[in-house]
């Protein structure tokens, strides 16, 4: 297993950890300031701030993506919602190309609707079809540019309203059904990718017994992106009070060490969104802290 006790070479940052402080063209500022050499930043910031504008400074920092945050969200219930989801794919699918990142996220979506409070039906063996064909159509899009799909299985809590893929299983079956050959791109330090994989976060994933036998199944060709966080207890909220690394429940360096003894050699990415804590401290307090616990921690 690598040794993090003495640099950051490995370490990333999402930029939803300090989204509430910053600005992403700031966010990048501040982390290659700090040598963080890789971030992975969601698609509304990039908006705010200009898709050509954070395309040209990752190029004149150096700044790599260790993912692109995030496609998905396929079920729905008319034709045109379907489409219209499709063609929002497609759009983040270039996205990501023209930032030059290691995968798309895919968030795959649950019950049409319940994320707005008001599920348009209970079928989630009908929500996972529209997610198994939407990620099918994208993914003819994605292999057309070069550009490899991340699907990140979240905890059941998430099932009806953000992904009712929950699982790595479930995850990795939908990779050996839609992409059986497992052939991509080529990723960091010229690693073959595959062109369908799963980004693998620790906060969804710690509690499942299956899990180190779902990684060594994954293999490194299909083990796209790891993402770090802990799990408090108490959990004051089910989305916005993840802990920062060493501060929970979650055993990381053990999951790290099954995610390199396949070959996984990328980035610890951190994602954490705390809205009682690291999102009111200061940025660069909270940056300092990700560089801190990911040689302590990770």
């Amino acid at each position: 297993m690598r040794d993090f006790s003495t640099g950051h070479r490995w370490l990333s940052i999402n930029t939803a950890t300090v989204r509430a402080q910053w600005p992403l063209d700031r966010i990048v500022s501040e982390c290659a300031a700090r040598g963080i050499r890789a971030i992975s930043p969601w698609r509304d910031q990039v908006a705010a701030a200009g898709l050509d504008k954070i395309a040209a400074l990752l190029r004149d920092t150096g700044i790599e993506l260790s993912g692109y945050c995030r496609g998905g969200m396929f079920p729905a219930t008319t034709a045109a919602d379907r489409a219209a989801a499709l063609d929002d794919n497609r759009r983040a699918v270039d996205e990501a190309k023209t930032l030059n990142a290691a995968c798309l996220v895919l968030v795959v979506g649950g019950l049409p609707g319940a994320l707005a409070g008001h599920a348009e039906h209970k079928d989630i063996a009908a929500a996972r079809n529209d997610v198994r064909d939407g990620i099918a159509a994208t993914l003819e899009h994605a292999r057309s540019v070069g550009m490899s799909l991340a699907i990140e299985p979240l905890h059941p809590m998430y099932a009806a309203d953000r992904a009712c893929v929950n699982t790595l299983e479930q995850a990795l079956d939908l990779c050996d059904a839609l992409d059986p050959s497992g052939a991509g791109a080529l990723g960091v330090e010229g690693r073959e990718r595959a062109a369908l994989g799963v980004a693998l976060d620790v906060y969804h994933v710690w509690w499942d017994p299956k899990l180190q036998a779902q990684i060594a199944r994954a293999g490194c060709e299909r083990l796209l992106a790891f993402h770090v966080c802990d799990w408090l207890t108490p959990t004051r909220d089910l989305l916005n009070d993840r802990g920062m690394m060493g501060d929970g429940v979650i055993d990381i360096p053990r999951i790290r060490s099954w995610v390199e003894a396949v070959g996984f050699d990328g980035y610890s990415e951190v994602e954490i969104f705390s809205a009682e804590n690291w999102w009111k401290r200061d940025g660069g307090e909270v940056l300092d802290t990700c560089i801190a616990r990911h040689r302590s921690a990770v």
